[in-house]
């Protein structure tokens, strides 16, 4: 009897206690410790290379201006055909499904995202065992659409999900 007392009488406590300490919010009032944090600034010039204070420094940004990137090895030069066909061994060789697919800039509409959406040349190829198919495919994307970009993607159908993507034909001037 005398511990269901105890018990009941310190809960309540607690429980008061509680509601009340819930009410006070104590104000921030920042790091207590600025020797672990040295202020040095050496300029206030924002194109010098920021620092962590580490050994790593942080990179600048790719220039966006006139300078479309896309995709994966989208920053490298156009892959020539041994190099295409190269890749699609490897998504082959990963049992990746290969699909084509080509995007026109046709953004007109205000907010318009580039590259959100992509057209498929034709379905996925399914089946498809030899690189050079899927690089003739390409040829054919190219022809039909030689102003659009046109990429190699790649499906994995136990995940489903898309696996690999890569620009594999930019027009003119990209």
């Amino acid at each position: 009897m005398a511990a269901s007392m105890v018990s009941t009488t310190a809960t309540a406590a607690v429980s008061r206690a509680t509601a009340a300490q819930a009410s006070m919010v104590a104000p921030f009032t920042g790091l207590k410790s600025t020797s672990a944090f040295p202020a040095t600034r050496k300029s206030a010039d924002i194109t010098t290379i920021a620092s962590n204070g580490g050994r790593v420094s942080c990179m600048k940004v790719w220039p966006t201006v006139n300078n479309k990137k896309y995709e994966t090895l989208s920053y490298l030069p156009p892959l020539t055909r041994e190099q295409l066909i190269k890749e699609v061994d490897y998504l082959l060789r990963n049992k990746l499904i290969p699909c084509i697919e080509f995007e026109l800039e046709y953004n007109s509409s205000p907010g318009y995202y580039d590259g959100r959406y992509w057209t498929m040349w034709k379905l996925p190829m399914f089946g498809c065992t030899d690189a050079v198919q899927v690089v003739n495919e390409l040829d054919e994307a190219i022809k039909a659409y030689p102003e659009g970009f046109i990429r190699i993607i790649g499906f994995n159908n136990l995940k489903q999900v898309q696996d690999i993507s890569f620009i594999a034909y930019k027009p003119a001037g990209y």
